[in-house]
């Protein structure tokens, strides 16, 4: 057993926070890898040449902090999954991310709403996660915020440029926008899991960090000159219990082909 993994075992407490914990970080891995995955579709179409290579740069963040975080989630659970067992053989039941980086890519204007909406909360969270009790998570925060910042950077910048660029760069933003926002309130939603995190001040307070979410994405949309869609609509829930869009799963088989089919391949 190395020092790392020593670490780990003695902030554990009990099997049930174990499970907790394991939960958790299979919901920051699959967020990562999920979207990644996504992002990566972008490569070779981007509308301009700078913009691939940026959101290929973008997906590759993403792939690499979703095997650090679901390795550390292999080591937490302790039943011999390393991070390739966790992305290539589980079932889409068994995925925990939220259901915002499920959707298809759709055009650039929906790619740019859904990666600002994601990286406002991602840098949200990783700030607030340097604070964790748990030193592993504390570890992981440490070493997504700066690539969270600068995706923030990136999105915010494009948000900016379109909404307040040319009435057709403003109109398919504003429809992306008004199209996704449903999926944004699964973001901050808690269940026991995360109050029990809390308790232990092992994950901060997802409803205070949807306060800061907000508070950042509408100051953009303004200066955007975009308006807010209805807060008030349906919001789509269950991502984080394994219900799932069927855009999952055809995105799992396409990933998952190779492995499956070779077991002892290496990502």
């Amino acid at each position: 057993m190395n020092e790392k993994q020593s670490k780990t075992e003695v902030e554990i407490k009990s099997e049930s926070l174990r499970a907790d914990l394991f939960e958790y970080l299979l919901r920051l891995g699959d967020d990562r890898l999920v979207l990644g995955h996504r992002l990566s579709e972008w490569c070779g179409h981007g509308p301009i040449l700078e913009e691939d290579i940026a959101l290929a740069n973008v997906a590759l963040d993403f792939i690499g902090q979703a095997e650090y975080i679901l390795g550390l989630a292999g080591e937490v659970e302790g039943a011999g999954r390393d991070a390739d067992r966790l992305v290539y053989f589980r079932e889409a039941i068994d995925y925990r991310n939220l259901k915002l980086v499920e959707l298809p890519r759709g055009d650039f204007a929906f790619t740019i709403a859904r990666q600002f909406l994601f990286d406002v909360y991602d840098v949200e969270l990783m700030t607030a996660l340097l604070e964790s009790s748990f030193q592993p998570l504390a570890d992981v925060a440490a070493k997504v915020l700066k690539e969270a910042r600068y995706h923030l950077r990136h999105s915010r910048r494009w948000v900016l440029k379109l909404g307040d660029g040319t009435e057709e760069s403003h109109q398919r933003l504003q429809k992306a926008l008004n199209e996704i926002w449903m999926y944004s309130g699964e973001i901050f939603q808690p269940d026991d899991v995360d109050r029990r995190l809390w308790d232990e001040k092992m994950a901060p307070d997802l409803e205070e960090l949807g306060e800061r979410w907000k508070r950042e994405v509408e100051g953009v949309l303004e200066e955007a000159t975009l308006e807010l869609p209805d807060p008030d609509q349906y919001m789509a829930e269950g991502g984080r219990q394994g219900r799932h869009t069927e855009h999952l799963g055809h995105l799992l088989s396409e990933m998952q082909i190779l492995p499956r089919s070779y077991p002892d391949a290496k990502w």
